[in-house]
C-alpha cells in the first residue's frame, strides 16, 4: 500500500500536542487539534451568557491553546500565518472527522486507561489504512494496542518527539510486533524528509533510548555532587558547553523542563525497572523536597537558581538557602581550553587529577557503562543511541563516541581498577580486538554491531562535508575557504574562517570559485556546516583599519567584496546559496544576489550592520531593495517610496527573520526560493536547485537601471527615523545612520522616479560606509560588539 499525509489530527492540544500540530502546519499540512469537552463554565464565560453548548466552549482547549501559539517563547510556528492550518475541536462533536484524515496523532494524559478508552473511539471511526501513532514518553506501545482491530495494529506505532517540536531534533518511532513492516518504513521515510526529523528505532522500554539514558545521566550527576559536596554551580560549569553539552548544563536543564516534569520520566522509570537500576532512578530527598516546595524552576521563577535583581544565586541542597552562584576553578579546565577539538578536551578533563577530574569522571564512567548494557534492549545498535542522545538532549557526542575519544581500554581498566563491572557487549569488543567503537577510513564512517565493523548507515542527501572532503579532496583552498567539487557538475564553495567570517581571503575564493565554475561546471552552490552560515564581516579587521586611518585600504576592501557580490549576481552559471541559523550582515548580502537561495526552516537572515554602527557595504541596500521590487507582480503600479520606506526600516532597525518563511515575508527570500525542513540534506537540495538551473537553461539577470526616490524619498523616509529621534527611541548617532541610510536607497540628490546604475548605488553605498566606519560612536558600537557579543546604543 502506499502511503501519504495531505491531513492530520492531533488529539490533545496541552503543550506537546499543539506544539506538534504547530510543526505540521509548518510544514504545509492540515491539522485537526482536538481535546475534551469542558465540563463547567468560567465567571467569563457565564458573563457572556454562554452555555456548555456552544461551539466556543465545547472547543475552548484547542481554541486557547492554538492561541498560546502565537505568544509562546520560542515560537512554535515559522510564521503566524500557518495557525490557519489549524482547525479547532472536540472529542464529542469530532471524533467522526477523523475518517478524513490521514494521520492521527494521540497525545493525551500519560495514562494508559484513558488512552485505550481514546483508541476504541478511534478504532470505530478511522478509514482503514490510517496511520494512529502515539506520542507517549514512556507508556507500553503494545499494551495501548491491545484490543484494537487488525487493521489498527498493523498502522499503530509510537512516535515521541522531543519539546518544543520545532526545534529538538530526535523523533523516535517504537513500533510493535503487529506494526506493519511498510508503514514503520514510511513512516521513517517521513520524519526524516517531511518532518525533518533526525529518527531513530527504539525498543519498547521504559522511556525508550534518549530519556532512559539521559535520565539517569542526570540522576547520576545528581547524587555525586551530594555525595562529594560540589555545588550546583560548580557542576554546571563543567557539564555544559566544556564538554560538548548544551549550554545549560545539569541545573540549569533541569530549571527548564521543570521538576514536576523530571519527577513524572524519572517516575517511569522506576515504576519499570528493578534492583540496582532501579535506586539511581529515584529522586534525591532533597529533590522531593523542592518538589514540595513548589520550586519547580523556570516556571515557578525558583528552582535550583533564583534571579534576585540582576544577579544569579545557587540553592544550597543541604541548608535550602540560595547563595551567589560558584563556578569551578582548576588547572584541568585551563589545560582542557588549550587543546583543540572536544575529543581532546573531554579527555584532559576526565583523567585529571582534580576536582574537575573527580566529578566528570563520577558522572562519565557509570552513564557510559550503562549505556553499553543497553544495547539490544532499547536500541539494535550503538547509532541509535548516540543519534538519540545527540539529537535529543543536545550532546555533541553521544555515549560511544564519547567512550571513543577518552579512550575504550584506558577507561575500562580504570573502571575495572574501581572494582566496576564491565557490560559484556564492550568486554567482548576489547577481547576480540576492537578497541573503538567506530573507525573512519577514506571519508567512511563504521562502527561495531558487536562481530565486527559495519557502514554507517547514510541517507544519500546528508552530505557530510567534512567525511566528503577526506574522501574526494577539494580544487582549492585557502584559510577562509575552499572549492569542492560536489560531482554531477556542481562545485561548493565552503566558508571555514573563524566564525565564517568574510575577509580579503573569502572574497578572494569566491571570485576563484565563479572563475573556475564558469569555464568547467553547471553551476555553483556557496554551503558550509559551521554553527551558523555566516554572522558577517571581519569586524575586528575592519575597526583595526578604521582605528588605523587605512581608509584607503578600507575602500579597497569594500569595493572588492561589493565587485564579488556582483560576480555572484551575474555568474553565467547559477549560484545557488544554503543558508542555515544566523546569516547576518555581510553573510545576508552573499546571499541576496545569488541566482537562488535554499533556506534551512531554521534561517535567521538581517542586515543588521546598524548595530555596529554602519550600513551593509557589499551590495546590500541595493540588493534588498531590488529582491523587493522584483517580488512585486508584473502590471501593478509600483509605489516606489513604500519600497524604499519597508526597505528602510528593515535595515534601520537591524529587523533579523525569525525563520525561513518569515525571511519570504520580509522579503530576504522570495517565493521561487526554497526551504529545506531538514537541516541534514540542506547541501544536497541546494545541489539539486543548482542542477536543475542549468537543466533549464539558465541565463544571468541583464543589467537594468533602478528606479529610486530621489530627495523626496530621502525626505519621507527621514520622517519616521526623526520622529523617532524626537520621541526618544533612538539616539543621535542612529539618526545620523538613518540619515547616510535613506541617502543611499533614495539613490542621492536626484528627482523621484530617476532610474540609475547598480554601480551609482554601490558607489553611494561604499561611500556612506566609508564615513560612518571613520566615526568614534561607530568604532566605540564595533568594540562593543567584539568584547561583548551584544550591540552598544550610544
Amino acid at each position: 500500500m502506499s502511503y501519504q499525509i495531505k491531513k492530520a489530527a492531533v488529539l490533545g492540544s496541552g503543550v506537546m500536542g499543539s506544539g506538534i500540530a504547530a510543526h505540521l502546519a509548518n510544514i504545509g499540512i492540515p491539522v485537526l487539534l482536538l481535546d475534551i469537552v469542558p465540563n463547567k463554565l468560567t465567571e467569563q464565560e457565564e458573563a457572556k451568557g454562554l452555555t456548555l453548548n456552544d461551539k466556543s466552549v465545547r472547543n475552548k482547549f484547542a481554541m486557547t491553546a492554538m492561541e498560546k501559539l502565537l505568544k509562546q517563547k520560542p515560537a512554535p510556528l515559522t510564521t503566524k500565518k500557518n495557525l490557519t492550518l489549524i482547525e479547532a475541536g472536540n472529542f464529542e462533536d469530532d471524533l467522526e472527522r477523523l475518517k478524513d484524515v490521514d494521520w492521527i496523532i494521540e497525545v493525551v494524559v500519560e495514562n494508559l486507561e484513558i488512552k485505550k478508552a481514546l483508541y476504541e473511539k478511534i478504532d470505530a471511526v478511522r478509514t482503514p489504512g490510517t496511520i494512529i501513532t502515539s506520542n507517549t514518553s514512556g507508556i507500553s506501545i503494545e499494551a495501548m494496542a491491545e484490543g484494537r482491530s487488525e487493521d489498527f495494529q498493523k498502522h499503530f506505532l509510537g512516535t515521541h518527539f522531543f519539546n518544543p517540536p520545532r526545534y529538538l531534533k530526535l523523533l523516535e518511532v517504537i513500533p510493535t510486533k503487529k506494526t506493519d513492516a511498510e508503514v514503520l518504513n514510511f513512516m521513517l521515510q517521513f520524519g526524516e524528509n517531511r518532518l525533518g526529523k533526525g529518527v531513530v528505532v527504539a525498543k519498547d522500554t521504559p522511556n525508550f533510548i534518549a530519556n532512559r539514558i539521559g535520565t539517569y545521566g542526570l540522576l547520576v550527576t545528581l547524587r555525586e555532587m551530594e555525595k562529594r559536596g560540589y555545588s550546583i554551580g560548580e557542576v554546571d560549569s563543567v557539564t555544559g558547553t566544556l564538554i560538548g553539552r548544551p549550554k545549560s548544563a545539569t541545573f540549569r536543564t533541569l530549571d527548564v523542563v521543570g521538576l514536576d516534569t523530571f519527577m513524572h520520566v524519572a517516575k517511569n522509570a522506576y515504576d519499570k525497572t528493578e534492583g540496582e537500576e532501579q535506586k539511581v532512578f529515584e529522586l534525591p530527598e532533597f529533590m522531593k523536597k523542592m518538589i514540595d516546595n513548589g520550586w519547580l524552576g523556570a516556571k515557578s521563577k525558583q528552582g535550583f537558581y533564583l534571579k534576585e535583581s540582576k544577579e544569579i544565586l545557587e540553592l544550597d541542597p543541604k541548608t535550602f538557602e540560595y547563595s551567589p552562584t560558584k563556578k569551578m576553578k582548576t588547572p584541568s579546565i585551563e589545560m582542557a581550553k588549550q587543546q583543540k577539538g572536544l575529543a581532546n578536551k573531554v579527555k584532559t578533563l576526565v583523567y585529571a587529577k582534580d576536582r574537575t577530574g573527580e566529578i566528570l569522571w563520577s558522572i562519565l564512567s557509570p552513564t557510559l557503562r550503562y549505556s553499553a548494557g543497553l544495547i539490544g534492549e532499547i536500541a539494535d545498535d550503538i547509532v541509535a543511541i548516540d543519534n538519540a542522545m545527540k539529537w535529543g538532549f543536545g550532546w555533541q557526542q553521544g555515549p560511544f563516541e564519547v567512550w571513543d575519544a577518552i579512550g575504550v581500554a584506558k577507561s575500562v581498566e580504570k573502571m575495572k581498577e574501581e572494582g566496576d563491572t564491565i557490560p559484556a557487549f564492550l568486554q567482548t569488543m576489547l577481547d576480540n580486538g576492537f578497541e573503538s567503537f567506530y573507525k573512519e577510513e577514506e571519508g567512511e564512517l563504521y562502527f561495531y554491531d558487536g562481530d565486527g565493523y559495519m557502514s554507517v548507515p547514510v541517507n544519500e542527501k546528508a552530505i557530510d562535508l567534512k567525511r566528503y572532503k577526506k574522501k574526494h579532496g577539494v580544487i582549492k583552498k585557502n584559510s577562509g575557504a575552499s572549492l569542492i567539487d560536489l560531482g554531477d557538475g556542481i562545485a561548493l564553495l565552503e566558508f571555514h574562517s573563524q566564525s565564517n567570517a568574510i575577509g580579503p581571503d573569502i572574497i578572494q575564493m569566491i571570485n576563484f570559485a565563479i572563475d573556475e565554475v564558469e569555464k568547467n561546471y553547471k553551476g555553483l552552490v556557496i554551503g558550509n556546516q559551521g554553527k551558523n552560515f555566516c554572522v558577517g564581516a571581519n569586524l575586528g579587521m575592519i575597526l583595526m583599519e578604521a582605528q588605523d586611518d587605512n581608509i584607503f585600504e578600507l575602500d579597497f576592501i569594500i569595493r572588492s567584496f561589493q565587485n564579488s557580490m556582483m560576480k555572484i549576481k551575474y555568474s553565467r552559471k547559477p549560484v545557488v546559496a544554503a543558508l542555515f541559523q544566523m546569516t547576518l550582515g555581510g553573510g545576508a548580502e552573499v546571499c541576496l544576489p545569488a541566482a537562488h537561495i535554499q533556506a534551512s526552516m531554521e534561517t535567521y537572515i538581517g542586515l543588521v550592520e546598524a548595530g555596529v554602527g554602519l550600513i551593509p557595504g557589499g551590495g546590500g541596500n541595493v540588493n534588498l531593495y531590488s529582491k523587493h521590487l522584483k517580488g512585486l507582480p508584473n502590471g501593478v503600479q509600483v509605489d516606489y517610496q513604500f519600497v524604499a520606506n519597508k526597505v528602510f526600516e528593515t535595515i534601520a532597525m537591524a529587523k533579523v527573520s525569525t525563520s525561513a518563511e518569515e525571511a519570504i515575508e520580509n522579503n530576504f527570500l522570495d517565493f521561487a526560493d526554497g526551504i529545506s525542513v531538514n537541516p541534514d540534506h540542506l547541501i544536497y537540495d541546494a545541489k539539486q536547485a543548482a542542477l536543475a538551473l542549468y537543466e533549464s537553461g539558465y541565463t544571468p539577470p541583464k543589467k537594468a537601471k533602478i528606479p529610486v526616490t530621489g530627495d523626496s524619498g530621502y525626505a519621507t523616509m527621514l520622517l519616521g527615523a526623526e520622529g523617532m529621534y524626537l520621541s526618544g527611541y533612538i539616539s543621535d548617532h542612529d539618526l545620523k545612520i538613518a540619515k547616510k541610510l535613506a541617502f543611499v536607497l533614495s539613490g542621492g540628490k536626484v528627482p523621484f522616479g530617476t532610474l540609475v546604475d547598480e554601480q551609482y548605488m554601490l558607489d553611494l553605498e561604499r561611500e556612506a560606509f566609508l564615513s560612518l566606519v571613520q566615526e568614534p560612536k561607530s568604532q566605540q558600537r564595533m568594540q562593543h560588539m567584539l568584547l561583548k557579543g551584544k550591540p552598544l546604543r550610544n
